[in-house]
């Protein structure tokens, strides 16, 4: 299986000061504004600055997943900094695993990726428990992951595709160093052949997707 890079001690604590410096600045601009760090996920943009929100107009809850043109398919979709929840770092206004994509196994999923910030960020399938690492090399699922997701991208969108072909229980994660490990992650299970796709969000009932 796929392990985490080494990186140099230097490195990484440069790494580690960027993101506090970062999310230090982004509380202190939702402190000025009069905006609480975890508005709700219904604030689309929050206190975020410089957002391209041209980039996300018009998406719903109801876009998060749906199914595919193809049997076995779903298509996906994952805006990074959706609203000002976690500073910015959430997927779909969800942070720290606090939405679910239950994914049946041997289904193909098709996400796309939207980035509005002009800080970078990324996508990639990992497992649950690399969350706590500061960065994965690789997606655990072959094709899980925007390209260059070490870099990330900004004021943009990619795609990519992946089967899901093992059970267990995984994360869509920002791929940017030190990203995850603050909590810039949502939940991926992939569960039974016999099961259906389905979407929790929040602490709402999982909803199947038809």
């Amino acid at each position: 299986p796929p392990r985490c890079a080494a990186m140099p001690p230097r490195a990484l604590a440069r790494i580690g000061l960027l993101t506090a410096l970062a999310c230090a600045s982004l509380a202190a601009q939702e402190a000025g504004s009069g905006t609480a760090a975890h508005a709700g996920h219904g604030s689309h943009g929050g206190a975020i600055p410089g957002l391209k929100k041209e980039l996300f107009e018009g998406i719903t809850e109801a876009d998060f997943m749906k199914l595919g043109d193809k049997p076995k398919t779903v298509k996906v979709v994952l805006v990074a900094t959706l609203t000002d929840d976690n500073h910015g770092m959430n997927f779909n206004g969800y942070s720290k695993g606090g939405a679910t994509w239950f994914i049946p196994v041997g289904w193909t999923v098709e996400v796309e990726f939207i980035n509005p910030s002009p800080v970078p960020h990324s996508a990639i399938v990992i497992e649950r428990a690399d969350t706590k690492k500061l960065q994965v090399a690789e997606p655990w699922f072959a094709g899980g992951a925007v390209e260059k997701h070490l870099q990330g991208i900004a004021l943009s969108k990619a795609g990519f595709t992946f089967t899901a072909d093992e059970e267990g229980e995984y994360a869509f994660a920002c791929g940017f160093p030190a990203h995850a490990i603050a909590g810039h992650w949502v939940a991926l299970e992939v569960t039974g052949a016999d099961s259906k796709p389905m979407l929790k969000l929040g602490d709402g009932e999982p909803r199947e997707i038809k």
